[in-house]
């Protein structure tokens, strides 16, 4: 079998997401994701440019030695531009080969260890009472773990809260990246949000109780004592995770915060090799593992990770939002059904216009996601629909502090 044609496809229902397909000579059929939000054609031109030519006249079933040629013979390694082309590269191969095989993905990779994924939702409100509201919203659609993220007293705008107002009218639920040639600019106030976090949490457990698992998103947005400080006053609401609390290109920022708190600390969304994991997992300073296969360089190294995480008994928690495509979910829904250490799926439903571009097998059942068990990873891509969904240009917002110094968002 031989690759005979790389076709890069740029398309946007209700956000931007970009797809590679691969077309071999027995006419099979794989298909890649590559979204990087806010940055989309910059893989699309990585993958144009640079990289659907290499692929040409190549044994599509040689997956392990196609990855390490495009990571090694670019010289210029890692990053999330260079990663999210590779990962398109590295899925196609793996839809191919289970379509070849006639098997779904997961049975190439060792088959089931488990039924069905357990996922967390996200729930979130400008006060208590929609914040109540969202979450029995979710319980009601199944979920069985909720994400927990609330409006801040003197907070303008806030990440994660699906109903705040966006500068373009429209509501926050599955995109956050504002439509237009400009960021939109929000407001922080990281002694305002450590007041009143810990408030809310008391708040949801008096309402909902001591076992309904709840989770939480910092964002990035503090430094490794104000993530401690967090983690320390979260512990009395018995958290399922904290997560992304401080910057993690400083890995070593988690050894203080571990030093403070006993909360579960997850990371990883952001990165790109499993070098961004290293110090984080061998010295377990984290219990799991966020990273995606979108901006992780696809399924192969995503294994890889979470086998080497499994010797310290950290687990997964896979970044599953809506800028990760359907592809790219399936992608990891399959790996997260395989491993052994698996230990939740991040789960937002795509928009309906999404799922008219991106036909799947994935179903999603009383807070369980299952990929499916057709050959393959069990998407399609529709393009005639994908081409009538053309790209906008959107970009991520960014926090500025009272003085005007820009923050993270």
């Amino acid at each position: 079998m031989k690759i005979i044609a790389a076709e890069v496809i740029v398309t946007s229902p209700s956000r931007n997401f970009v797809t590679l397909k691969i077309t071999t000579d027995e006419g099979i059929t794989g298909l890649g994701d590559a979204t990087l939000n806010g940055r989309e054609l910059a893989v699309a031109s990585y993958l144009n440019d640079h990289v659907t030519q290499l692929l040409i006249n190549r044994d599509p079933h040689r997956i392990e030695d196609t990855w390490q040629f495009l990571y090694r013979s670019a010289y210029w390694r890692r990053g999330p531009v260079t990663m999210a082309a590779i990962a398109a590269v590295d899925m196609a191969l793996w839809d191919i080969k289970g379509k070849a095989a006639g098997m779904p993905v997961y049975q190439l990779l060792g088959g089931a260890s488990r039924t069905a994924l357990r996922t967390y939702g996200h729930a979130s409100g400008r006060d208590i009472p929609e914040l109540f509201d969202s979450i029995r919203q979710h319980l009601e659609e199944g979920y069985k773990s909720i994400r927990v993220q609330s409006s801040v007293p003197g907070i303008t705008a806030l990440y994660g809260v699906a109903a705040q107002a966006q500068a373009t009218g429209e509501r926050y639920d599955f995109e956050p990246a504002g439509r237009g040639a400009q960021p939109t600019e929000e407001d922080w106030d990281t002694r305002a949000y450590l007041r009143h976090v810990p408030t809310v949490f008391e708040a949801v457990r008096n309402e909902f109780g001591p076992e309904l698992p709840l989770l939480h998103d910092g964002h990035h947005r503090m430094t490794p004592i104000q993530a401690a400080k967090l983690g320390k006053s979260l512990e009395p609401y018995d958290l399922f995770w904290l997560e992304d609390v401080t910057p993690a290109e400083n890995q070593e920022a988690f050894r203080l915060i571990r030093q403070h708190t006993t909360t579960p600390l997850a990371v990883g969304e952001i990165f790109n090799t499993v070098f961004d994991f290293q110090t984080l997992i061998k010295e377990q300073l984290i219990d799991y593992v966020r990273a995606a296969s979108t901006h992780f360089g696809g399924i192969s190294p995503l294994k890889k990770v979470m086998d080497y995480a499994a010797q310290y008994q950290i687990k997964s928690g896979f970044h599953g939002p809506t800028d990760v495509s359907p592809v790219g979910l399936a992608a990891q829904s399959h790996v997260g059904l395989a491993i052994h250490n698996f230990g939740i799926q991040e789960y937002m439903e795509h928009s309906a216009k999404t799922n008219t571009v991106f036909e799947q097998s994935m179903t999603f059942t009383d807070g369980y996601l299952h990929p499916g068990d057709k050959p393959g990873l069990g998407v399609e891509l529709n393009e005639e629909a994908a081409a009538s969904f053309p790209y906008q240009q959107a970009y991520l917002p960014y926090n500025r502090l009272s003085d005007g110094t820009v923050h993270d968002w």
